[in-house]
């Protein structure tokens, strides 16, 4: 008897220095997101920038589904950990532990006897998040149509590099000058206004892309004023259509990568994108179509 009170007595000694002193969080929060992982990651990043806080969210290199971000309540910094499980192609569970950095222990030895301000505050912020999610996803759809081609193409195009975030910007401005000069030239245009990523940083969400127009090969075509002109060609992809602004349509390359991830599809993560609408013209943003490609790479499925 003395043994096994004895191992007992170890056991809830080690339960207590472990929640006390080493578990990472004071509080957990769990709910389900109806959407992919890869929206949740982006919403959390734009919700970000609304808070009083210290620093960028941190993202654990490319996985997308392990973020962490401090947020300032007044005199208590609070640090959020969030982890993201898909559970389907449209349901992901999220699991978000936090710890108040200044307060941690006192917190843990009232949480579990009283409703606290700290549990109160971590509950009124996450269901925040939860709002923001709900709205975001409100306003694009994705539609995974499978395995086509990129059809080949010559293109005008200039060079950008920016943000997933910034993307959308990126193409405004240099939409102007690029259709302008190919106008001006009587270039024929070969088919709608396209996006060709050639580097994502996933651990940054930084992009280098080339903004680009489908033309006819010309004679005339302006030289030596930042437009720069290639051959497409013909290559097998995953193809989505994403309806919604074009600032999100990067929310369609996630998409893509969890279907290629399920159906173990190798690609490579520079994704095309085709825009049908012009968004200074066309009003009604679920209108607005892109078709979303994701090269599989050669000689693999």
């Amino acid at each position: 008897m003395r043994k096994i009170g004895l191992g007992l007595l170890v056991i809830v000694v080690a339960f207590l220095v472990w929640y006390l002193f080493i578990k990472p969080s004071d509080y957990i929060i769990r709910f389900e997101a109806k959407t992919f992982s890869g929206a949740i990651n982006q919403t959390i990043k734009l919700w970000h920038r609304k808070l009083d806080t210290i620093g960028p969210v941190r993202q654990d290199g490319e996985n997308i589904n392990e973020l962490t971000q401090k947020v300032r309540f007044g005199d208590s910094v609070h640090i959020y950990n969030w982890k993201i499980k898909p559970i389907n192609d449209s349901t992901s569970k999220v699991i978000v532990g936090i710890k108040d950095e200044n307060h941690s222990l006192i917190n843990k030895i009232n949480v579990p006897f009283s409703d606290t301000d700290f549990e109160k505050r971590s509950r009124k912020t996450v269901l925040d998040l939860m709002e923001n999610l709900k709205e975001h996803r409100e306003k694009f759809k994705v539609a995974i149509v499978g395995e086509e081609e990129i059809p080949t193409k010559y293109v005008a195009y200039i060079p950008i590099k920016t943000t997933q975030l910034h993307k959308a910007d990126g193409m405004m401005r240099n939409f102007s000058f690029l259709m302008g000069e190919l106008l001006d030239r009587d270039i024929k245009f070969d088919g709608f206004p396209l996006l060709e990523v050639t580097k994502w940083g996933q651990d940054n969400d930084s992009i280098h892309f080339n903004f680009a127009r489908p033309i006819i090969r010309s004679e005339k075509l302006p030289i030596g004023i930042g437009i720069k002109y290639k051959r497409i060609f013909k290559k097998k992809a995953l193809k989505a259509e994403y309806y919604g602004n074009y600032i999100t349509s990067d929310r369609a390359w996630y998409a893509l990568l969890d279907y290629a991830k399920k159906n173990d599809i190798a690609i490579e993560p520079t994704p095309i994108e085709v825009f049908h609408n012009n968004p200074k013209t066309e009003g009604g943003e679920l209108n607005w179509k892109a078709e979303i490609f994701m090269p599989i790479k050669e000689g693999e499925k």
